[in-house]
């Protein structure tokens, strides 16, 4: 008999196999022509549940709890990916100087916020997660068994190349990670 834990990565199969599939072009050198992954206006919804539930089947074989969309943190995190376009370039402070939590605060998250992650990339939603995971420091951040709301929102270029960000937070908790309250100072200055 299989465990329902066992039940999850034939699930993930089963569900991949039901999406779209581009046929897969060869270039002159012989490798796959790159495809731009493009998003369409109604995708938002979609492309946040995928991730959600793609982030809590990962959180449960690791033993966390399960996290929430939070439409604040949403907001948080659909600034931070229009920000980093427009200063091309992926960076956790914003053009004015905000930071992770001065974003969060602003869109009115009243919990603690946890974590942000970010990618420039070309790669989807489901891709950009793998990466994640494969780095410890951002794992760490998707597994924190502390987090119960998720934040999560793109931008994307004309070109195709999309700037994502991932916020996790506590609506238990008050206060604020320190570590963010304030950019740094330019080089030269204290």
């Amino acid at each position: 008999m299989l465990r329902p834990v066992a039940l999850l990565p034939i699930a993930a199969l089963t569900l991949a196999a039901c999406a779209e599939s581009v046929p897969t072009r060869i270039g002159a050198d012989g490798k796959p022509v790159p495809v731009i992954y493009r998003i369409g206006p109604g995708d938002l919804g979609r492309i946040q549940f995928r991730m959600l539930d793609s982030v809590n089947a990962l959180r449960a074989r690791a033993g966390s709890p399960p996290l929430q969309l939070n439409a604040q943190l949403n907001a948080a995190a659909a600034t931070q990916s229009r920000d980093m376009s427009f200063q091309g370039r992926p960076w956790h402070f914003g053009s004015d100087g905000s930071s992770p939590v001065t974003r969060a605060r602003r869109a009115g998250y009243q919990g603690r916020l946890m974590g942000e992650l970010i990618s420039e990339t070309f790669e989807t939603e489901l891709e950009t997660l793998a990466a994640w995971m494969a780095e410890p420091e951002t794992r760490s951040v998707l597994m924190d068994p502390a987090a119960r709301d998720m934040g999560f929102a793109f931008h994307q270029d004309p070109n195709g190349k999309l700037w994502w960000t991932l916020t996790t937070g506590n609506p238990f908790e008050s206060g604020f990670t320190p570590t963010y309250d304030r950019v740094p100072p330019p080089r030269g200055e204290s």
